[in-house]
């Protein structure tokens, strides 16, 4: 919520990806378990839960964000990431493309202040950086934008509430969830292959 305020943004999606190329597969919840998981966790807030990189074929971000310009050209775009993502940005496919593609904004994390600010993607964007203000003013800006956002640190994490209940994916049916950008259903293509 902070974000979208901070930002002057009509919503956020939240893009659950079908996989991601940098972590490994084994040990991931289901997409399907992790959607339910988004949109449960996003409730009461203006964020809209979508699996859309598996329905328009994408692996890798600069693919999505081509893809999601194309079919919406007259939406304009965020991308919104942890400062533990710009961290490791430089190892993304075609990083400086996301960059010049569309803004990105930065929410700091716990942790990796550090590492982010001394990243490779970090030297390279410096020079774009925008105050969230003048971000609000659409007319003032154009991509690459880096802006930087500080809130009150979420010392929640990921990684951590899942070794806290390794099952937590269970407790998801294994009914499909509809995605909040497309309407459509989502499956999980991984485990239909299986079957």
């Amino acid at each position: 919520m902070f974000t979208i305020d901070a930002l002057g943004l009509d919503e956020a999606w939240w893009m659950v990806s079908p996989g991601n190329p940098l972590k490994p597969k084994k040990g991931m919840a289901s997409l399907t378990a992790r959607v339910h998981s988004a949109r449960r966790m996003s409730r009461n807030a203006p964020i809209r839960v979508t699996a859309i990189e598996q329905q328009l074929g994408t692996r890798y971000t600069v693919d999505t964000l081509r893809a999601l310009m194309r079919r919406y050209p007259k939406r304009r775009f965020v991308w919104l990431m942890g400062s533990d993502n710009l961290a490791q940005l430089h190892r993304w496919k075609d990083w400086r493309r996301i960059a010049r593609t569309m803004p990105i904004a930065v929410i700091a994390r716990p942790g990796y202040d550090g590492t982010a600010a001394a990243s490779p993607a970090m030297a390279w964007l410096r020079r774009y950086r925008l105050s969230a203000d003048r971000l609000r003013n659409r007319r003032e800006w154009s991509a690459p934008a880096l802006i930087q956002l500080r809130f009150d640190p979420d010392p929640r994490s990921a990684t951590a509430i899942r070794r806290a209940d390794p099952q937590w994916a269970t407790r998801y049916s294994d009914l499909p969830p509809r995605d909040e950008i497309t309407h459509s259903l989502i499956h999980d293509l991984s485990r239909e292959h299986m079957a």
